[in-house]
């Protein structure tokens, strides 16, 4: 069959798609990355109903204009979403920079949501969707409203979240215990005063118990070097083993201090800021025999670590205690007068007024002790309509299932 010759088919889709990879390339060549940030709002507003508008003389002109009616087309849908779904693959493959950081290539690879080939593929992709609604749209029928919503929550998540994400805002926020704080920076270091104030309470730490590994005296590292092994305590009195050598635990202090003489130190408790976790071990060597015993410590910004010589090719060494949850107890206030009290964590992040604060990092240095705490606040204001077309997308979806079902028994009903 020849191209280009009506009715279009898969082959003119690919050749299409081909072409606005390519028209995509020269323009990352000679304009570089797609600035969303130069498309806030109001502009993105703009922007997006004159996209609307567009799709809606296409839809009139589709009679006249072969591509507008081709555009609308199952061929036409398919092939844009393979193009897309080829370039989403590539993208899967290189990494990503975030947006809004400097790229490290100008050809797009490190950002596709900003490279111009992707973009122009995902507006035919977009494009395609908005007319096959518009189709069947008009004329109205009471059976194609699952239709209807599935497909007009999806064009509007695809046009919310690609035009909204020049309004979003992601910004750092370091508190300090005691300091009500309502400034943070971007990612570039632009400094924002908000409408919200975060004052850190307290900060807290959970820890996973302490663990034992063996390393080498010469080389510093840990043994096995290439799979290293290690030794849990739960409590006090356990017994374990770490390659040939047999270890003892004596005596557990979790919160203890190191008190140091002429040729010896010793751990005692210590409920203190700075506080360190200590063990005092006796090790059996199973092959040689040999004996040592000792202290350990994981060490802390206020107590230097302590490993115990074992022999003269290895050592005892209690690594930095690894956290298992951290949070930061706050209080936060308004302009329009809100105040109150919440305890934010990784993945459970504070909802106020449209923005989300998540718990980012703290003063890793003094660990649970630390009188630091750094937020993240996300503030979107698209996302409810991103949730919005979400909802039509699954009602709809809903819809045609319960539809599918009853033309379904119907077909069967009519065949007995």
């Amino acid at each position: 069959m020849e191209m280009w010759k009506k009715p279009w088919g898969y082959k003119e889709g690919v050749a299409i798609g081909a072409g606005l990879v390519c028209i995509g390339i020269l323009l990352q060549g000679t304009t570089g990355y797609i600035q969303w940030n130069n498309i806030a709002t109001p502009i993105n507003k703009v922007i997006g109903v004159a996209y609307l508008l567009s799709l809606c003389g296409m839809h009139l002109l589709r009679k006249r204009v072969y591509l507008f009616r081709w555009l609308s087309g199952l061929s036409s849908s398919i092939t844009a979403l393979g193009w897309v779904a080829v370039l989403t693959l590539f993208m899967a493959m290189t990494r990503q920079e975030p947006p809004g950081t400097k790229p490290i290539d100008t050809w797009g690879l490190s950002q596709f949501i900003s490279a111009w080939y992707f973009v122009l593929s995902y507006w035919w992709l977009t494009t395609a969707l908005g007319l096959a609604l518009l189709n069947g749209l008009f004329p109205f029928k009471w059976r194609r409203i699952p239709f209807v919503l599935n497909h007009l929550g999806l064009l509007i998540v695809m046009i919310c979240a690609t035009l909204g994400s020049a309004d979003m805002l992601r910004l750092r926020m370091m508190t300090r215990t005691g300091q009500a704080e309502w400034r943070a920076t971007d990612e570039k270091g632009l400094l924002y005063e908000l409408p919200l104030a975060i004052e850190l309470k307290h900060f807290t730490i959970d820890e996973y118990p302490p663990k034992l590994m063996l390393i080498d005296n010469e080389t510093g590292h840990t043994l096995p070097e290439k799979q290293p092994v290690h030794l849990l305590i739960e409590k006090k009195g356990n017994v374990g083993k770490l390659m040939d050598w047999e270890i003892e635990i004596i005596e557990d202090i979790p919160q203890a201090g190191a008190f140091f003489t002429e040729d010896s130190v010793r751990y005692t408790r210590f409920d203190s800021m700075g506080a360190t976790h200590a063990l005092y071990v006796k090790a059996r060597n199973l092959r040689t025999k040999a004996m040592a015993e000792g202290w350990v410590s994981c060490g802390s910004f206020a107590f230097p670590h302590k490993a115990q010589k074992l022999d003269e090719q290895v050592s005892l060494v209690m690594p930095a205690k690894e956290p298992r949850r951290f949070a930061s107890f706050v209080e936060y206030y308004t302009e329009n007068g809100l105040r109150d009290t919440a305890t934010i964590e990784v993945n459970k992040p504070l909802e106020i007024e449209g923005w989300k604060v998540y718990q980012l990092s703290y003063d890793e240095e003094k660990g649970k002790w630390s009188d630091v705490s750094t937020f993240e606040l996300v503030n979107d204001p698209w996302l409810p309509l991103v949730y919005t077309g979400i909802g039509l997308m699954l009602t709809g979806a809903l819809g045609m299932f319960i539809f599918s079902q009853q033309h379904r028994k119907e077909k069967a009903n009519g065949m007995e």
